[in-house]
């Protein structure tokens, strides 16, 4: 087997940073093609915003084993064989017309995604300590949150100039340049390979799920990141079909909101040293506040900048509450961290995918005020789940 070179290290590590936003990528960089896809495939709303969701569920389940494979397997070899993969399936995915084709490609981009994301994230634990370790996992997060941000945006301009096709092509493209660079600059970085127990992974399952801090926290992780993918799914159609906007603006606004998720986890950083509880239920409370306040304006004026306006405001609250609770999650069992990261993110995502293809189902949202019922819901749910943990007492 191949080992990493000490000096291709740096260069290694780069190249983990460029993997690690594929998941983002690969979910959003098509957002503002979903209207063109629905009409050139001549399918429903709601077929294309299945690709989505099933893309989000095989990501969620992917994460429950993906760390004790890469652990057992090795994480260059993961990655190698994920990124060759992901040439195959996007080329796949923009060359057929047919839907189910689509589906089956986008569960396997999924799958694929979840294990290239833990295999790369598990190589700054490898080949780093200490104060440099924390550092580069600092960073990795900040990267992991810039692909959900900047994709719409380009997808945008691959759609108006190119088509939809063009997004899973130029992934197939970035895929294929990264499985050259790590081919060449890369390598294998565990020392140790350790074998594959499910027994061992269903005990740890098991004894996190009966932990109700932590099960209710998994759980407000999916309803909060549940609010951004509620938007995913029907913004593109409404500023598109519905507002006559072009999938340029559309990208613009995905780019817009993204920053808010942003700047609602740096808000989290910020606030850190605060009492957790409090600040959640006040972020909650803030949320409410604002959708109540959108249902409001929306017998008055209802615009793009009154929809960004109050999105942009209701996903910092979002982002505030998910990245607060992801990071308590993840360190509630701090000698089981990786299986607890892998359980919090598998669980948030196929939460998401459910609720907010639900959601979008049954609302069908067109307008301002069907988005805002929308997020009144979710916002609703959030503040039952922390009715809960305080009549169970369900915090440390």
């Amino acid at each position: 087997m191949k080992t990493l070179k000490e000096k291709n290290q740096f260069i290694a590590t780069i190249l983990a940073f460029a993997v690690i936003p594929m998941s983002g990528l690969a979910t959003d960089i098509y957002l503002p093609s979903m209207p063109s896809m629905a009409a050139e495939l001549h399918k429903s709303e709601a077929s294309i915003q299945l690709t989505l969701s099933i893309f989000l569920i095989s990501y969620g389940i992917t994460q429950f084993f993906a760390g004790s494979i890469v652990d057992s397997f090795g994480r260059y070899r993961v990655s190698m064989l994920s990124l060759a993969l992901f040439v195959v399936s996007f080329i796949i995915t923009a060359t057929t017309k047919d839907i189910m084709v689509i589906y089956a490609m986008r569960v396997l981009q999924g799958i694929l995604s979840g294990f290239a994301v833990v295999s790369k994230r598990a190589f700054f634990v490898d080949v780093y300590e200490g104060d440099k370790r924390k550092h580069y996992l600092s960073i990795m997060t900040i990267v992991w949150s810039v692909g959900p941000i900047i994709a719409p945006f380009i997808g945008g301009y691959l759609q108006k100039h190119f088509g939809w096709q063009s997004n899973f092509y130029v992934l197939a493209g970035y895929s294929l340049l990264l499985l050259l660079l790590e081919f060449i600059f890369s390598g294998e970085t565990l020392k140790k390979r350790n074998p594959f127990h499910i027994d061992f992974l269903i005990k740890e399952y098991n004894s996190m799920f009966k932990t109700k801090d932590f099960f209710y926290g998994m759980l407000m992780c999916g309803l909060s990141y549940s609010i951004v993918m509620f938007f995913n799914l029907c913004g593109s159609f409404i500023i598109e079909h519905k507002m006559g906007y072009s999938e340029v603006v559309a990208g613009s606004v995905s780019l817009i909101l993204g920053f808010a998720w942003m700047t609602g986890g740096f808000l989290g950083k910020a606030l850190i040293n605060k009492a957790f509880l409090p600040k959640i239920r006040y972020a909650n409370f803030m949320q409410i506040i604002l959708i109540i306040l959108m249902f409001a304006t929306s017998y008055f004026t209802s615009n793009i900048y009154s929809l960004v306006i109050f999105a942009f405001l209701i996903h910092v609250t979002a982002g505030f509450i998910f990245n607060n609770y992801f990071a308590y999650c993840i360190g509630r069992f701090p000698n089981s961290a990786g299986v607890a990261g892998g359980l919090t993110g598998g669980v948030a995502f196929i939460i998401t995918s459910a609720i907010s293809y639900g959601i979008v189902s049954v609302i069908k949202p067109e307008i301002q005020l069907q988005v805002a019922e929308g997020y009144f819901v979710l916002g609703i749910l959030g503040l039952f789940i922390l009715s809960m943990i305080k009549i169970r007492k369900a915090h440390i």
